[in-house]
């Protein structure tokens, strides 16, 4: 599933390409994603200049005089640049063509993704009004996490995944972080210290800053708004090397589930 670094990869992709055009057209082949396009969509946004592309959490908000798009890639979605005479294929189901001829592709195998419009401010959408700050803005801080977990008894990791503490820290970058912090997983969030706080939030911005600088992970479905696969996966330091050598220590890695999501952390380096 496309996270936060894999969503800003292709909001930097694909911004360049579109910002400051006119939608012509736009073409819904399949409106049944995660929630159905609105009917309206084409009416609405047909004939508007795309003014940005911004990114909240794991959604695209592309601004419009009149409103917003809110687009989500679900699991296996992508939003691509591509010809206007470039036929789509199987589960290409949205396009818009711009006054120019360019063309924003939506590809979704999966059809998990959303595609939905906001006419007033996008942060009091339903979607993004309850949503905790952005792990690279100065409001996210090891003090913050440390005041959002007094008196938890669930997983660090969990709590770390949670869209209402902090957005967009996903299952591959929170296994991640927390081994560079040398924080096993498990450990209840009300139980570290101000001190190890500070130091798993300075590497959750490095870990996520890094991996947007490789364009994403490339597991299984990802590829950037260019149509380039990431490449932070060669530098996956515990997620999916369960059973494999700790890099540090040479012992061997544990995995186990938390909130039912696949968890690696090296027994003797985490504590």
């Amino acid at each position: 599933m496309p996270e936060l670094p894999e969503v800003e990869t292709t909001c930097r992709g694909i911004a360049p390409h579109i910002t400051g055009k006119t939608v012509q057209q736009v073409i819904v082949r399949e409106p049944r994603l995660r929630w159905p396009v609105p009917a309206d969509l084409a009416q609405v946004i047909e004939g508007q200049t795309l003014l940005s592309v911004s990114r909240r959490a794991k959604y695209l908000l592309l601004e419009f005089e009149y409103g917003h798009a809110i687009w989500h890639l679900g699991m296996s979605g992508s939003l691509r640049i591509v010809a206007a005479d470039n036929p789509p294929m199987a589960h290409d189901h949205v396009d818009w063509l711009f006054d120019d001829g360019t063309v924003l592709r939506y590809r979704d195998p999966r059809r998990f993704g959303a595609l939905l419009w906001c006419a007033g401010a996008p942060d009091q959408h339903e979607l993004l009004r309850h949503l905790g700050p952005e792990p690279l803005s100065d409001a996210f801080s090891g003090d913050y996490l440390f005041q959002r977990s007094r008196g938890r008894k669930q997983a660090v990791k969990t709590f770390l995944m949670d869209g209402r503490i902090v957005v967009g820290v996903g299952n591959i970058y929170a296994n991640e972080a927390l081994f560079k912090a040398g924080i096993r997983p498990d450990r209840a969030a009300g139980r570290i210290s101000s001190a190890r706080y500070e130091h798993l939030a300075g590497q959750v911005k490095a870990v996520l800053a890094r991996a947007i600088e490789q364009g994403g992970t490339t597991l299984q479905d990802f590829v950037g708004g260019d149509g380039e696969p990431g490449y932070f996966a060669q530098e996956l330091l515990v997620y999916g090397r369960g059973g494999q050598k700790c890099v540090q220590c040479g012992s061997v890695l544990k995995e186990t589930v938390l909130g039912q999501r696949a968890t690696v952390f090296c027994g003797r380096c985490q504590r």
